[in-house]
């Protein structure tokens, strides 16, 4: 589990074919004080294991719907990457509950500035919209950020300096992919009210959720 908030920003050292995937050697200063083997490392949004370490650097293995679901198909060398150690218990939790699971990939459609923030506005696929709500929590690759509007399949993204400055978003251009992974308890609500509208009864309602703010 993970909160979104990065770490540090690593670069792919290199990349190399395995049986059913790739292996990824990623640079890193900060989290490799701190890492062990066998650790879980979210990557650009996706959770991935460390299989090797050496003083600068870990290596992972990519492989069959990590790669189909995620934009780790197309990572090279010197790509930078958002780097996030798995959350401890004792932690604060200062974004939101991440899974480093992806659900789609976005599109960046629009970056613009405005005044001190960024203004970001990715497009998403249709199934993702049901999982959409203006002030919500959404992870692009692996950042915790909050919904500013939502028009159908497309999201307006506030984006203040520190994030900007301190995770990959201030190299993404129009038309970049990035892996989104929506909040697991916008999926939990989906699910609740689907069992409810397939005749499961229960005490969660649609005007229920309403009233409670949601």
């Amino acid at each position: 589990m993970f909160t979104g908030i990065i770490e540090e920003i690593g670069k792919i050292d290199k990349t190399q074919p395995i049986a059913g995937g790739i292996s990824l050697k990623i640079e890193a200063k900060k989290i490799i004080e701190d890492i062990s083997v066998n650790d879980s490392i979210c990557i650009d949004g996706v959770c991935l294991t460390a299989t090797k370490l050496d003083d600068s650097a870990f290596w992972v293995d990519a492989v069959g719907a990590t790669l189909e679901k995620s934009t780790f198909v197309n990572k090279k060398s010197s790509k930078s990457v958002n780097l996030e150690r798995s959350v401890k218990l004792n932690d604060r939790l200062g974004g939101h509950l991440v899974q480093g699971h992806i659900n789609g990939i976005g599109i960046i459609s629009e970056i613009k500035k405005l005044g001190e923030n960024y203004l970001l506005k990715i497009s998403l696929t249709s199934d993702l919209e049901k999982y959409l709500v203006k002030e919500g929590s959404i992870a692009i690759n692996g950042i915790s950020l909050t919904i500013a509007d939502v028009h159908e399949n497309q999201i307006a993204l506030s984006v203040i300096p520190h994030t900007w400055q301190n995770t990959t978003l201030k190299y993404n251009q129009v038309n970049d992919k990035v892996n989104i992974e929506v909040d697991i308890l916008a999926k939990y609500v989906e699910r609740l009210l689907s069992k409810n509208n397939g005749g499961v009864k229960n005490n969660i309602s649609e005007n229920w959720l309403k009233e409670l703010g949601y």
